[in-house]
């Protein structure tokens, strides 16, 4: 099931820090020896911070192939929950995890933060939580400073904390099926890296999961498994047709789906095979029958809706209020002489930009 989380009332309770080199590049790893000391107001600081990347993500779990207490991450964690006085030992064997996955040219060194934090309210309880952050990006700023009797200009170089670029919350919920966990990775890289070997997380594969996952994968079948040759309208009619489907249903059933989806068993087959390599591409398969969740397809729907994108270059995006009185202000048509398509819109005045 999905939680609602809400950090209106979290606040930081304590907090481990490390420096994680690369061990190919014999770079150190440091840990803490103690946990780091705030006041009142840095606290508040450093918990919207550490939280605010933590909003509206899709809720994974801790797994393991053989038994879930060999995730080395889940282990630490829990010895956390279980005595938070064990913050400081248990953020440094966190580190030392990092550490020994870090071996790999592109992956770099930064700043973690391993923090244990209460009040995080998970469908209006209050709860404890974990929070794990990596910062791989220094940047300098500017500080006016007392030189003697004189003032100075030094130039620093700090964690900037827009630019957290990798992680991990651990909501102490659903511990026997691996915690409640949310994971987020900036860096533009593979997360391959962060989610699979270093976290061990996967995504919780229920209604709302797979109602997303399935929408997206017929969008995402529209636009690159058809043929090539497929015009852009062509494409827009089959995503459209797959994602109201899908939200038109109560039960998914995947046989019924392609049926019903698309007219020709040379398309059912393409969907297939694109659904299998999805599959392979982020591996696990998707479940064949599952309660759909509608409110997830409508909001892929709605995406799909509001944006018209042309081969001509041109992107139009429509608000929700223009879409509401589409018919009146919109036309769409084939220009003969010119042999092309158009779209009109009507309107009274430009508004500024």
């Amino acid at each position: 099931m999905s939680y609602a989380l809400a950090f209106s009332q979290a606040h930081l309770v304590g907090m481990a820090l490390a420096k994680v080199g690369n061990p190919l590049r014999d770079e150190p790893l440091q840990t803490s020896k103690q946990l780091c000391e705030f006041d009142e107001d840095e606290s508040e600081l450093l918990t919207a911070t550490f939280l605010k990347s933590f909003k509206s993500l899709e809720r994974q779990q801790f797994f393991h192939h053989s038994d879930l207490s060999s995730n080395e991450v889940y282990s630490y964690v829990d010895g956390v929950f279980s005595d938070p006085h064990t913050l400081v030992d248990n953020g440094a064997m966190i580190a030392k995890h990092l550490y020994a996955q870090s071996k790999h040219p592109q992956i770099k060194s930064g700043d973690l933060c391993v923090s244990y934090l209460d009040g995080v309210l998970v469908d209006g309880e209050p709860t404890q939580a974990v929070c794990i952050i990596k910062s791989e990006s220094l940047v300098p700023f500017l500080q006016i400073a007392f030189d003697g009797d004189d003032l100075k200009l030094k130039t620093l170089d700090g964690i900037y904390p827009e630019k957290l670029d990798k992680g991990c919350l651990i909501v102490n919920r659903d511990k026997e099926e691996g915690y409640a966990v949310y994971v987020f990775d900036k860096s533009g890289g593979s997360t391959h890296f962060w989610v699979r070997d270093f976290l061990g997380v996967q995504a919780v594969k229920d209604a709302s999961f797979l109602t997303k996952r399935y929408s997206e994968l017929c969008v995402a079948f529209a636009e690159k498994g058809l043929p090539e040759d497929t015009d852009p309208e062509q494409r827009r009619e089959v995503a459209t047709k797959a994602v109201s489907q899908i939200s038109e249903v109560d039960e998914f059933d995947l046989n019924e789906f392609q049926e019903k989806t698309f007219d020709k068993p040379e398309v059912r087959q393409q969907f297939s095979e694109f659904k299998k390599n999805f599959e392979e591409e982020v591996g696990s398969k998707l479940d064949e029958k599952f309660a759909v969740v509608k409110d997830e397809a409508k909001k892929v729907e709605k995406k799909l809706k509001s944006r018209l994108k042309l081969d001509s270059g041109a992107d139009i995006r429509f608000s929700a209020p223009f879409l509401k009185k589409k018919d009146e202000f919109f036309e769409k048509g084939f220009d003969e002489e010119r042999g092309l398509q158009y779209v009109k819109i009507y309107y009274d005045r430009e508004k500024p930009v």
